[in-house]
């Protein structure tokens, strides 16, 4: 059964379950993309070394077909922000990238995304892609059962701010996920806490930080799906699934759950199965 208020898909625990195992095909590809990225390959290559995982693993790709795109991975390089189509294009040492990925098992879909470099990488863009990863988790620190969306977008922009002087992208969110890929509530990378819908079990966000070495503005290119930042400059991308639990967040697209580096931030770990 799912129960939805103002569209906001509620999960039962059975179907959290599947969103689990959704999950673990995606966060299983992208740790096999991570460390097949490399100089002199194509991003055409890592869609199809995806797709074939996914596949294989008894999943769907949530990506390939969706509104008429045509891979089972974004790959967006260097000032690509999201939404990169894989195919040509050769990686050279010093880029980075950043990888989108979802998959679908019995329905139910999980999504996530990471940032990888390319060889030999300036520290300053590995700085931009660890920030970016800490922001993240540091909304999934924030959330807790009775609270409100916006804890965890406050969280996200707090980090970032306290950090460094990143252009937070504003034009592209989080979302909901579940029986669909993106479903009612956006979840902005911004913002004052307390507000928007009410954090309750069965509910499942997408939390997606992107992040700028410049300035936020950014435009679609011709292809309309890739999104490159105005100015030029590198941006990160890094996205985890996660639900609440009355233990306290599962990252459903996290091998460990998030266990690790939820204790790390001195959370407690809330997983259902595992």
């Amino acid at each position: 059964m799912i129960f939805k208020d103002r569209g906001i898909e509620i999960k039962t625990r059975e179907q959290i379950l599947s969103m689990r195992a959704a999950g673990l095909v995606v966060g299983r590809t992208l740790e096999l993309l991570r460390g097949e990225v490399r100089a002199g390959m194509t991003t055409g290559e890592l869609d199809a070394i995806a797709e074939d995982n996914i596949r294989s693993s008894g999943a769907t790709p949530s990506f390939k077909g969706y509104h008429g795109f045509t891979g089972s991975i974004c790959a967006s390089v260097n000032d690509e922000i999201v939404h990169g189509i894989p195919g040509d294009r050769v990686l050279a040492d010093g880029d980075l990238i950043s990888i989108d990925c979802g998959a679908i098992v019995d329905g139910w879909h999980g999504d996530a995304a990471i940032t990888v470099p390319v060889g030999e990488v300036g520290a300053e863009l590995l700085e931009l892609a660890r920030v970016c990863e800490e922001s993240m988790w540091r909304g999934f620190a924030a959330a807790r059962l009775g609270g409100r969306l916006t804890d965890i977008s406050a969280a996200v922009e707090a980090h970032v701010r306290t950090t460094s002087s990143y252009g937070i992208v504003e034009d592209f969110v989080g979302h909901g996920i579940g029986s669909a890929m993106h479903q009612p509530p956006n979840v902005p990378n911004f913002g004052r806490p307390g507000r928007g819908p009410k954090l309750v079990e069965g509910l499942a966000l997408a939390v997606e930080p992107m992040l700028t070495l410049g300035k936020q503005d950014n435009h679609t290119l011709e292809d309309d799906w890739t999104v490159v930042t105005d100015d030029g400059q590198v941006a990160a991308h890094t996205e985890h699934t996660f639900t609440l639990t009355p233990q306290g967040p599962w990252v459903l697209t996290a091998l460990d759950g998030g266990e690790a580096k939820l204790a790390e931030l001195g959370i407690e770990f809330g997983a259902l199965a595992d």
